[in-house]
């Protein structure tokens, strides 16, 4: 198998411009594409400030409504300043940052319901 990895994930939101917004300028996703996309669709590609897979916000999938996508993971290497900076950005965390034996977390929601997790390795 010719396999080479996650390329990007599908973010299912109600409203495209609000979730840009959100991860625009709040997490500090790069925006890659924003284009047209066939007939009343729009194509809107985003990238972590790191790099790694993109991120697609999409309206155009029935069985994955608004919300539905749940504990993708964030990495981070400073999990308590990412914390501080995005709580300060508005972003409400289900919790402080919990440590694990694997790592230390945090979870959170963007404005669709679709939940995050930002984990800081061990």
């Amino acid at each position: 198998m010719a396999l080479a990895g996650i390329q990007l994930v599908s973010v299912p939101v109600a409203d495209q411009d609000r979730a840009l917004a959100f991860y625009r300028d709040t997490l500090g996703f790069e925006v890659k594409t924003d284009a047209e996309f066939g007939a009343g669709m729009r194509w809107l590609e985003l990238q972590p400030p790191g790099g790694g897979p993109s991120v697609t916000l999409v309206t155009w999938f029935d069985d994955m409504p608004p919300g539905s996508l749940q504990g993708v993971v964030l990495a981070t290497d400073d999990i308590v300043g990412d914390h501080d900076r995005l709580t300060e950005r508005g972003i409400e965390f289900s919790g402080p940052p919990a440590a694990q034996p694997w790592g230390t977390f945090a979870s959170f929601n963007d404005p669709d319901g679709n939940s995050w997790v930002l984990v800081q390795s061990a």
